[in-house]
């Protein structure tokens, strides 16, 4: 078994934690138990990261609206070790590029620091939120099938674009040409509606009734989004490595799930996580969903705000 972390050795002592890890890296939702591990992360002083503020005219003195008071967390250590946040890969699958996230490794399974998972979540949802706020559209990728469901479901809850089926290279890149397949999709949709399918001969109705359905499932989720994304949200970057690439050339900021096995370094808020049990996932998307619908808010009723001076 690899060496564990030589940080804090007095404090991973760990018997519950040996007998939960199974030797899969996937972990599922098991409830965690880990009450040696949860004192080690109580046992330090939890930091407070507020994201830097993107020059924005409209919103610079709002970006910090709740910093009075005591410093205060989106999700608390016990909600992320519940929810398996802290399972890794395997060691023999892991990426270098994340060493400095990994708490300490067990029965040959990296174990993710919380304390930084719960900072770093931290500071991407309140970027969402900025994002959200400015009137900017924050795509939802999420092509693995533990993730499809709850991303689309989290993102029709914020009314963000979304692809869960796979991602289509040039999704980004060759953003006119996706629009054009989508024109073609909603064109499809209109004969159909019109009766025009119905005069068409049955094999070529029924061509074009394919065609519709297999643009649906893949573009269906961002047939509303008019222009580029202001931000996007993976899941996986691993799996995702196409659509970190297209963000990065076109200076899209990322906002992502990153494993053990995953590279950090192209992503504008990495969130370190568990991109495999659903519970894990769902803690995640939920709580950068929640941020996009608060800065949702707070642009309504800025916009509100406005409309009552004008008037008075």
């Amino acid at each position: 078994m690899a060496d564990e972390k030589t940080q804090n050795p007095d404090a991973v002592d760990e018997a519950d934690l040996d007998e939960e890890i199974e030797d899969t890296d996937v972990a599922d939702e098991e409830d965690v138990d880990d009450e040696d591990l949860d004192e080690d992360y109580d046992d330090e002083e939890e930091e407070d990261v507020v994201a830097e503020d993107e020059d924005d005219d409209d919103d610079e003195e709002d970006d910090d609206a709740s910093g009075d008071g005591e410093p205060s967390h989106r999700v608390t250590i016990e909600q992320l070790l519940k929810a398996g946040t802290h399972f890794g890969h395997l060691t023999s699958r892991w990426d270098p590029r994340m060493k400095n996230y990994i708490f300490m490794d067990r029965n040959n399974i990296h174990i993710i620091d919380l304390m930084q998972t719960q900072v770093l979540l931290d500071k991407a949802a309140d970027a969402a939120r900025r994002f959200a706020r400015r009137g900017k559209k924050i795509l939802f990728a999420g092509t693995k099938k533990q993730a499809q469901e709850i991303v689309r479901e989290h993102a029709e809850e914020s009314g963000m674009p979304f692809m869960v089926q796979r991602w289509m290279g040039g999704t980004m890149t060759n953003f006119q040409t996706i629009r054009r397949s989508i024109r073609r999709m909603e064109d499809i949709e209109r004969m159909e509606k019109e009766g025009t399918l119905d005069k068409l001969k049955k094999k070529e109705k029924l061509m074009r009734l394919r065609e519709h359905e297999k643009l649906e499932a893949t573009l269906g989720g961002i047939r509303n989004m008019a222009n580029l994304p202001g931000a996007i949200f993976i899941v996986d970057v691993k799996r995702e490595h196409i659509a970190v690439s297209e963000a990065r050339k076109l200076g899209i900021p990322i906002i992502a799930m990153v494993d053990t096995n995953g590279d950090p370094r192209d992503i504008d808020y990495p969130i370190p996580a568990n991109d495999d049990a659903l519970s894990s996932i769902e803690l995640v998307t939920s709580t950068i969903t929640e941020a996009i619908q608060e800065g949702l808010q707070e642009r309504k009723m800025k916009k509100e705000a406005k409309q009552k001076q004008q008037q008075g």
